[in-house]
């Protein structure tokens, strides 16, 4: 019985000692949250803690960040041990999934001494919010790629130019790989050898991103909505529009056009096409494309690249909205983009089992012949296509467009 009055004393006093090594110091602990200016959409964000031990002796912290809601994290703790005096900063990835705001709730951090017998909680930051934005963490790496004129999926795609545009641009000497077609005789009788015209990209032509935001866009892959992967290929392709000085514009449509941008290449224009895409959400109805024709017709009168985000499942669908498309190729060059079922692709791809998975992958083999029946009406029209996995669309969209380019189409 003496022990254990003894053992009880002595864990009283440890106790004590330990809860006035914790308490005595009321600055114990500065912690802040470092944040970006605002996050990706559909990209790891990193976001920064940095913690100083203040106290005369090694800490224990168990940091509880209260993170936004929409990522459903509620088991987030950060365990780490700080030297006394030392700061640490520590950092965790964030992927948001959808675009508007991000509000943060308090950044927690619990202290504990080498004795652990007591905590001491430290609260900071209260109440921070974050905006998301269109992917733009990877649009220097397309940029890179598109001067190039290269890009990378499932190895190297390189665009093969055909010909080349009708803007001049200079008179020079000729060097062996010259194409000799381009050859000016009467500048190579002047100066007595070979002149070559050189010719450059058209610049200032006119690209629009139409954008569909009704409920056919709402379908998921991945964890984003076909409208999100449109948002983000919308990005990409305008920072890739404007490095080639075109002049980038979008608008939106479902019953009515709207978020309109018009197609320029000023400085801030970027910006502008990015404040106008931040809180699109889809609303569900049925897209007016006879809408959509009509505002175009009337908005848009130089003859412009046109980059139509939507989504048709079967001919049926696309036949009902063909005069609308043909009107609007009749003046612009109109691509139409639409998606793979990456889930279609895998019943495709699989070999069945049983007869139920038979039956699976007919029905899967012919929705995917449907949308290849698509391309062929389209094509008929002139109208072109790009049918592109959601996962692919920024890469196979700016190779749409520096292809377009290649070729002088527009």
């Amino acid at each position: 019985m003496n022990f254990a009055h003894l053992f009880l004393v002595l864990l009283i006093i440890v106790f004590l000692v330990d809860y006035l090594f914790l308490f005595t110091e009321k600055q114990g602990i500065n912690a802040q949250r470092i944040l970006p200016e605002k996050m990706s959409n559909g990209d790891e964000n990193k976001i920064k803690i940095d913690v100083k031990n203040n106290f005369r002796f090694k800490i224990l912290v168990k940091i509880i960040d209260e993170i936004p809601f929409q990522f459903q994290k509620r088991d987030f703790v950060i365990n780490q041990k700080i030297l006394s005096n030392k700061n640490v900063l520590l950092e965790y990835i964030l992927e948001p999934k959808e675009r508007g705001e991000y509000s943060f709730g308090n950044l927690n951090v619990f202290a504990q001494s080498q004795i652990g017998l007591v905590s001491k909680r430290f609260q900071f930051q209260k109440n921070a919010m974050l905006p998301a934005y269109p992917s733009f963490i990877h649009l220097r790496k397309y940029e890179l790629m598109a001067l190039q004129n290269e890009f990378l999926l499932g190895g190297i795609k390189k665009i093969r130019r055909l010909g080349h545009t009708m803007e001049f641009e200079q008179i020079k000497e000729y060097v062996p790989g010259d194409d000799i077609r381009t050859i000016n005789w009467k500048a190579t009788s002047k100066r007595n050898q070979l002149m070559v015209n050189q010719y450059q990209d058209e610049k200032s032509q006119r690209i629009y991103l139409l954008i569909d935001k009704g409920r056919t866009m709402q379908m998921p892959f991945r964890g984003l909505s076909l409208l999100d992967y449109s948002i983000n290929a919308t990005m990409a392709l305008s920072h890739i529009i404007l490095k080639k000085f075109d002049r980038a514009g979008m608008m939106t449509f479902s019953k009515k056009t709207e978020n309109r941008v018009v197609a320029d290449n000023k400085s801030g224009q970027l910006k502008k096409i990015s404040e106008a895409l931040y809180n699109i959400q889809t609303n569900f109805y049925e897209s007016d494309f006879s809408r959509l024709y009509t505002d175009v017709r009337f908005n848009i009168g130089q003859r412009s690249l046109l980059l139509l985000f939507t989504n048709f499942e079967t001919l049926d669908a696309v036949n009902r909205q063909m005069k609308y498309l043909r009107g609007i190729a009749k003046n612009h060059v109109l691509v139409v983009i639409f998606f793979k079922n990456s889930e279609l692709q895998n019943l495709i791809n699989e070999n069945p089992e049983n007869m139920q998975e038979v039956y699976d992958q007919i029905i899967a083999e012919k929705l995917e012949f449907e949308k290849k029946l698509i391309i062929q009406e389209l094509r008929k029209y002139g109208i072109y296509s790009l049918y592109t996995l959601p996962e692919n669309l920024n890469i196979e969209v700016i190779n749409k467009y520096l292809e377009i380019k290649a070729r002088g189409i527009l």
